[in-house]
């Protein structure tokens, strides 16, 4: 298994999947599963039985984790024409010596 590059409250773009196009932060990385869970997006319905505590059946929403291979780093332009592009992430080592994450497509720190 690779190694996930992605970090709590990064900013991402779906680009694979029933939910592709949509943009949030990630609010959990699921390491061992390959997944991520993304705030607003994936979200599904849990039908509960009753039960002797909870006497009422209930429906709860929650976001469901996506792989992380149908997501992408989101990199956002100052230009409105050329609007949100995204990217794979890599690492560089810079010049105190520290690993940094880096945007493959601009080459810049994140």
């Amino acid at each position: 298994m690779s190694k996930i590059k992605f970090k709590k409250n990064d900013e991402v773009i779906v680009i694979s999947g029933k939910e592709k196009g949509k943009i949030g932060t990630i609010e959990k990385v699921l390491h061992d599963k390959q997944r991520v869970v993304i705030k607003d997006v994936n979200i599904v319905k849990k039908h509960n039985k009753p039960t002797q505590q909870n006497q009422d059946g209930s429906i709860t929403e929650f976001a469901a984790p996506i792989h992380v291979s149908n997501v992408a780093y989101l990199v956002k332009k100052a230009s409105k024409s050329q609007g949100n592009q995204f990217s794979k992430l890599g690492y560089k080592v810079n010049k105190d010596g520290k690993k940094v994450r880096v945007v493959r497509k601009t080459q810049k720190e994140i």
